[in-house]
């Protein structure tokens, strides 16, 4: 992609505007928080005071905001540590302008790397440098540093006990990830009976699994109906890939597929009912011909082999579902000793050394995180120095505008931007006009800027210009009550924020951090991981009585979070305004649908593990160690842009198959298996007609 289309395309969906569910409430919430600052500190007669004091009430609730799943009043409190700290610090150093810029390049540095824990991490990281660059405009003693620091804490203990004093939706977040989970299965089901190969987006599923993660003191008052649900999403996935695909469940034509639709739409139904109920915390509500269905016909069952036996696994997951949903929201039991190993949140404490192992993994040249980094606190620098050189006031909304919007890969960096600077032209105009025209006293453009901060709040995930436009009215009316003059202010703030969104724009052209050139590396840890959790399920059918579970399901853990590094990383890559080198675009998508067909193919065999006391498969025990260094061998080509040979386990599975008195379904599903190897090295080897054929594949699954 050339630079100018780049460009165009990343202004473009900075400027958007989404429809999104707005929460009022919480925002009323998070913006009398910021009242409850402004006007003590008004109170007590001091309007300079309450311009930047009223920041830690603000940043806090922007953090509380965030899709997280830790308790909020937990994050705020953590931001009002990093927020006091990095306050009283920087005025420490503010006298002297070379410490200052020293201070202020090692912190950004260090917020920078906080993008590594986590995307909330990295925003509070951001608020923290923010604050910093606002203490310029302390009062000159190390009392009144002291005083506006517990200030700042003081906000976010603010936001902290509005949040327990006045609970909205508890457990919400943890709600609607479940919810969500469950509805991406009914979609899932519904797809499949006009697509028995339709893909599967397993985000949702990992949503669910980190917001069943508590800590000990969660898990004794989590709700009931947050406990099991979960678990039976994620064994209904492979039961209805298993009972939908044409080669090891029912025919494509026929009575059989006509079963299979209505079981498909009735487990839509009943798994949407249960997100409804799970969402809302009410019971389940179930049509009644949806159970009908569900039920076995008074002619029979209609279904046989392996359709049948994951036709009743699902009728007895589906009823499990509503089971356990329909038990009294409110009630409580004790968590399992399973549950505490497995889904145990550790403490705030307990995520330091998490931290630093983070940290330490991305300490490394090649690194987007620490690039990143080193690239914001350069700016951050450069933009203080330039903002105090011009003659303008409030020099620090240069680097504050280019802190703000840098993100670690290219397309989030450009699009907030341009956003930024289009939101604030429209937010100084409106703000600047308003007290242009009435001159309203401090006390009224207090209540203008917490009306800015509600409006912030209200409308944060529509879009990064709507907010910008809502937070420079904040700042504009905030500096009102200070008795600012709106014409300064107004000019100040377009000049400043532009060209602190040229110096991020420009930082990225200097110094970026492509994510084109790692596709190839995504693409063999994706395949790599894929081939754990086929190797782990072909073992199972070799050995069944050393199945082990637990592997099987940290293989597909593992498979699913390669899968979704390779889906951000090649949604990253096709935004830069870079060569493919060795990985085409037409390339990239036909690999990535492969290897998507590889792990559906896979999690069907899940469906159908033997049990314990079954026969050993020597079949399956041939394929898989033949399969094991194949899978490695292609890995490094893959890295290496070598070419990908199936020939050594395609023979092993002939033999097989000659062997075999009987198409079991391991056997088949390592033919599908082979089928979307194959696929994979199609793709790679010529980037034209590799997607095609995986469709192609897709859709002749059944031959």
């Amino acid at each position: 992609m050339t630079w100018p289309r780049a460009l165009k395309q990343t202004a473009r969906s900075g400027l958007t505007i989404e429809r999104a569910k707005l929460t009022p409430v919480i925002a009323v919430r998070g913006a009398a928080g910021v009242a409850v600052v402004i006007g003590l500190c008004l109170w007590r007669g001091d309007p300079a005071l309450a311009v930047s004091s009223a920041f830690g009430a603000f940043a806090s609730g922007l953090v509380t905001f965030q899709r997280s799943m830790r308790p909020r009043p937990v994050l705020a409190l953590a931001v009002a540590g990093g927020l006091a700290l990095s306050t009283f610090l920087g005025y420490l150093a503010a006298a002297h302008l070379v410490l200052f810029v020293a201070l202020l390049a090692g912190w950004t540095v260090l917020a920078g790397m906080a993008w590594a824990i986590g995307p909330v991490s990295g925003l509070a990281g951001t608020q923290t440098v923010a604050i910093m660059l606002v203490t310029v405009t302390l009062p000159t003693s190390v009392l009144g540093a002291l005083q506006h620091a517990a200030l700042i804490f003081f906000g976010s203990l603010v936001q902290a006990t509005l949040i327990v004093v006045l609970p909205v939706r508890p457990w919400g977040v943890q709600r609607d990830a479940l919810a969500d989970a469950l509805a991406a299965e009914a979609d899932y089901a519904r797809r499949l009976r006009h697509d028995p190969v339709a893909p599967f987006d397993p985000a949702p599923l990992m949503d669910a699994r980190l917001a069943s993660e508590v800590t000990p003191r969660q898990a004794r008052r989590r709700p009931v109906q947050l406990h099991g649900p979960r678990g039976l999403a994620e064994r209904v996935r492979p039961v209805l890939a298993s009972l939908a695909d044409p080669v090891v469940g029912a025919p494509l034509e026929g009575p059989e597929r006509d079963r299979v639709r209505d079981l498909l739409q009735a487990a839509g139904t009943v798994l949407d009912a249960v997100a409804h109920a799970v969402r809302h915390a009410r019971p389940v509500r179930l049509p009644p011909e949806a159970m009908a269905t569900l039920e076995v016909p008074a002619s029979g069952p209609m279904l046989k082999g392996a359709a049948r036996r994951s036709a009743y696994r699902l009728i007895s997951l589906l009823v499990d579902a509503v089971e356990l949903t329909d038990e009294p929201v409110r009630a409580t039991r004790p968590t399992t000793a399973a549950e505490r190993g497995h889904l145990l949140r550790p403490s705030v404490p307990r995520l330091v050394p998490v931290a630093l192992r983070a940290l330490h993994r991305e300490a490394r040249w090649s690194s987007r995180i620490l690039r990143h980094a080193l690239r914001v606190g350069a700016v951050a620098c450069l933009g203080y120095l330039l903002g105090t050189a011009l003659p303008f006031g409030h020099g620090y909304w240069a680097p504050l505008t280019s802190v703000m919007v840098m993100r670690p890969d290219f397309g989030q960096t450009y699009s907030r931007g341009v956003a930024r600077f289009s939101g604030t032209l429209v937010g100084v105009a409106i703000s600047g006009a308003l007290l242009a025209l009435a001159h309203p006293g401090p006390s009224v453009c207090a209540g203008l800027a917490v009306i800015c901060v509600f409006l912030m709040y209200l409308l944060m995930r529509t879009g990064v210009s709507v907010t910008s436009a809502c937070v420079a009215g904040y700042v504009i009316f905030l500096l009102g009550i200070a008795g600012e003059g709106w014409e300064q202010t107004v000019e100040e703030r377009i000049v400043l924020t532009l060209l602190g969104g040229l110096l991020a724009l420009l930082s990225y052209a200097l110094f970026p951090a492509w994510e084109t050139p790692k596709l190839r590396d995504r693409l063999a840890e994706w395949l790599e991981a894929n081939g754990r959790y086929a190797l782990a399920l072909f073992d199972s059918c070799a050995r069944p009585a050393g199945r082990r579970p637990r592997q099987v399901r940290e293989a597909l853990l593992d498979s699913r979070a390669a899968r979704v590094a390779w889906e951000e990383s090649e949604a990253r890559a096709e935004k830069e305004p870079v060569r493919h080198r060795g990985l085409s675009r037409t390339a990239a998508t036909g690999a990535g649908a492969a290897l998507a067909t590889m792990g559906r193919v896979a999690m069907i065999l899940e469906a159908h593990l033997p049990d314990k006391d079954a026969e050993p498969s020597p079949g399956a025990a041939a394929f898989a160690a033949e399969l094991r260094p194949a899978l490695e061998r292609a890995a490094r080509a893959v890295r290496e842009r070598g070419r990908l040979d199936w020939s050594a386990p395609r023979a092993v599975w002939e033999c097989w198959d000659a062997a075999s008195e009987s198409q079991g379904v391991a056997l088949r599903v390592a033919d599908l298996l082979l089928d979307a190897l194959d696929d994979l090295a199609e793709a790679l080897s010529a980037g034209t007609g590799g997607h095609s054929r995986v469709a192609r594949g897709a859709r002749d699954t059944g031959r």
